[in-house]
């Protein structure tokens, strides 16, 4: 099993395949196949630039006996009927965040595949930077004492003509939701992997600074966890930067507190401190921030080592460390987020 290479498919070669195809070329264990787009002529000119097989159809790309596994890159409000038939015709399936913009649509998704006996790998990058995985080691090893108060920053910036470049950008049914659901998601995942279990919370969001999109561009709340320490958090497409900002998180507690933003550490701080805390510290003059005033502008790195690990369990069996009830979670938090702001910020318990 070591020496196996796996074959990939790619569904979708919008923006976001791009990444995904860049990964793939530089995962050892890892083979991109064929891909497919419902406009040929895109579906084309993406097979012909990666120099793999162009799919004509759906069913040619699930028929295709060298693909183990396929790569979703379709809008988000489009994972659930790919997912099913690549369950059906069984393939595993890789989904971009987020995993679908309902609970209903994750939780049908996810019990077609264990129904048919293959795996969901989701996508959230974030998680596999080296800056997060030292934040997540410090947390896991409670270094921060009792943790308290925590925040998830994402103060990004969206052209109008971002949303115009589509037409299913901007709306609930592809979408599912704006700043947050989009862009934030990121971030808000990488709060939850930190701080555990969210148990209510309460929100407002609206849309302030484009027109003609049906989600929020602007959301603030805040976040009660299970283990009671508390969190606001804070997202927006309507922020301008020359550069663009960095998408912050902020752990404090008892004996410890923590900045991460994008993936590295500005401040690393411990009431009983390691030699190698400093060492893990850089300099916030010069960070700019990953994809937060262009989308194209965040590399492939990220998605490298999300992929990596993807595709090592799969090649051993296993299930992927973000699985579908691992991907859900995310999706679960937002969902509650817009249900609050609905409601003019009334609570809900999660």
């Amino acid at each position: 099993m070591a020496n196996k290479i796996l074959g990939i498919g790619i569904w979708g070669t919008g923006m976001i395949a791009e990444f995904h195809a860049q990964a793939l070329a530089e995962i050892p264990n890892a083979k991109l196949i064929a891909a497919h787009n419902r406009t040929a002529e895109k579906g084309k000119a993406f097979a012909a630039k990666h120099k793999i097989a162009y799919a004509e159809t759906p069913e040619a790309l699930l028929s295709n006996p060298a693909i183990d596994a396929i790569c979703l890159c379709t809008p988000s409000g489009d994972h659930l009927g790919p997912a099913l038939a690549c369950a059906k015709a069984g393939k595993h399936v890789i989904v971009e965040k987020p995993l679908e913009v309902t609970l209903a649509r994750c939780d049908e998704m996810i019990a077609a595949c264990k129904k048919t006996g293959v795996k969901i790998g989701g996508i959230l990058p974030r998680r596999f930077g080296a800056g997060a995985i030292a934040l997540k080691a410090a947390v896991d090893g409670g270094r921060f004492g009792k943790i308290t108060l925590a925040s998830a920053l994402i103060p990004w910036w969206r052209t109008q003509e971002y949303y115009d470049s589509a037409a299913w950008r901007g709306t609930q049914q592809f979408d599912g939701g704006g700043a947050l659901m989009n862009q934030g998601i990121h971030t808000i995942d990488l709060l939850l992997w930190l701080m555990g279990p969210a148990k209510k919370v309460s929100a407002t969001m609206g849309l302030v600074a484009h027109k003609d999109i049906e989600v929020e561009d602007v959301a603030t709340g805040w976040i009660e966890f299970a283990n009671g320490a508390r969190a606001t958090v804070a997202g927006s497409t309507a922020c301008w930067s020359k550069n663009g900002f960095p998408a912050e998180i902020r752990v404090h507690g008892t004996t410890g507190s923590a900045i991460l933003l994008d993936d590295q550490l500005t401040a690393f701080e411990f009431e009983s401190s390691l030699p190698t805390d400093v060492a893990l510290v850089s300099s916030q003059s010069s960070l700019k921030g990953a994809g937060a005033n262009d989308p194209k502008a965040i590399g492939h790195a990220w998605h490298k080592a999300n992929l990596t690990k993807i595709i090592d369990a799969l090649i051993a069996g296993q299930e992927p460390v973000i699985n579908g009830p691992e991907g859900r979670k995310a999706v679960e938090l937002i969902l509650a987020i817009y249900q609050s702001a609905r409601n003019n910020g009334a609570p809900i318990q999660i």
